[in-house]
């Protein structure tokens, strides 16, 4: 089995080293694929890697969309094989993992593509810990899933004929090309074992939260329900997305109950509200054992809500003359 590799937003040796220890005796090449000048990748570890500059130094300009999907489609268009494993430029690949996942691979050609648990690390200066055990709930027993995130190894001939990754979508692009893959009757498995190890500053952090806004990522919410309103699929990006509407309806309720005060001189209706927010911190603090991040969870789904209500009006344009805005990867 020949067998292509995509890093996009390419940035951390690590990422590139253990892919290159994955497949060691397998038939592979890879893609390492950038955006933006401050992006400019390590030299590869071997001859077996392609690098594709999407950054025109010589103009300023992104030649795609600063989108995840973009970046993965232009290093998808660049190689070859049968499968192609998709890797997050923060992502350390687990050996025993992708053996496991080309024997499966080989075994049943018919699955769309094959994810694994993602363990959460952290690096905070010279101290390096785990986080989570699964980041993404894949479980630890082999099953089907719903789509594959941060580590995905595809059929190709499945990604072609669902069209790829939307590269409109600031953010969400996993979960939108899982229901293409899904509506299609194509399966998506997790192997229930650990995949990859992923590698980042301590999170959540209210400093994330205005990097979300700045580069975009709250946004592809609101995206995804505009290409599907009236679809097949509506309902679910609804549903997946409900914490969302419920903060943007708690914030809709206060300006409705302030209003009420400026205009009757009532000041009971707002008084009320006022005690809800408080309320919503101090149970989801209880829940995370922290009121911080009782606060944090508030925060998050407002500034998701009020991203989504941003990107039902906008599809992201080619980045800047400079690469003034760093992807979202």
């Amino acid at each position: 089995m020949t067998i292509g590799v995509v890093v996009s937003c390419y940035r951390q040796a690590r990422t590139v080293a253990a892919i290159e220890a994955a497949l060691a005796g397998e038939d592979w090449h890879g893609v390492l694929e950038f955006a933006t000048a401050a992006e400019a990748p390590l030299p590869p570890a071997s001859g077996r890697w392609q690098v594709i500059a999407s950054y025109d130094p010589g103009t300023g300009q992104t030649r795609r969309p600063l989108t995840p999907g973009a970046g993965r489609m232009v290093g998808f268009a660049a190689c070859d094989g049968a499968w192609v494993l998709f890797v997050d430029s923060d992502v350390e690949v687990d050996a025993a993992w992708m053996r496991a996942a080309i024997a499966t691979a080989t075994r049943t050609p018919e699955l769309a593509g094959i994810g694994g648990r993602i363990e959460e690390w952290f690096v905070e200066g010279d101290r390096v810990w785990r986080n989570r055990l699964d980041l993404l709930r894949a479980g630890e027993n082999e099953r089907a899933v719903d789509h594959l995130a941060a580590l995905a190894f595809y059929r190709r001939r499945a990604l072609e004929d669902a069209g790829g990754y939307d590269v409109r979508l600031d953010s969400d692009e996993d979960f939108e090309l899982g229901l293409r893959l899904r509506a299609r009757g194509l399966e998506l498995r997790s192997l229930g074992q650990l995949g990859a190890r992923h590698w980042s500053a301590r999170r959540p952090s209210f400093g994330e939260l205005g990097r979300r806004w700045q580069t975009g990522i709250c946004f592809g919410t609101g995206q995804v329900l505009r290409i599907y309103a009236g679809r097949r699929g509506f309902g679910t990006l609804l549903k997946r997305q409900r914490l969302y509407f419920a903060a943007l309806g708690l914030w809709a309720l206060g300006a409705v109950a302030l209003l009420v005060w400026l205009t009757s001189g009532d000041a009971r209706p707002f008084a009320l509200w006022s005690l809800i927010p408080p309320a919503v911190v101090a149970v989801m603090g209880v829940r995370k054992r922290s009121l911080r991040l009782g606060l944090h969870a508030l925060l998050t789904w407002t500034l998701q809500g009020f991203g989504l209500i941003v990107g039902l009006f906008r599809f992201p344009r080619l980045g800047a003359p400079g690469g003034s805005r760093e992807p979202a990867c």
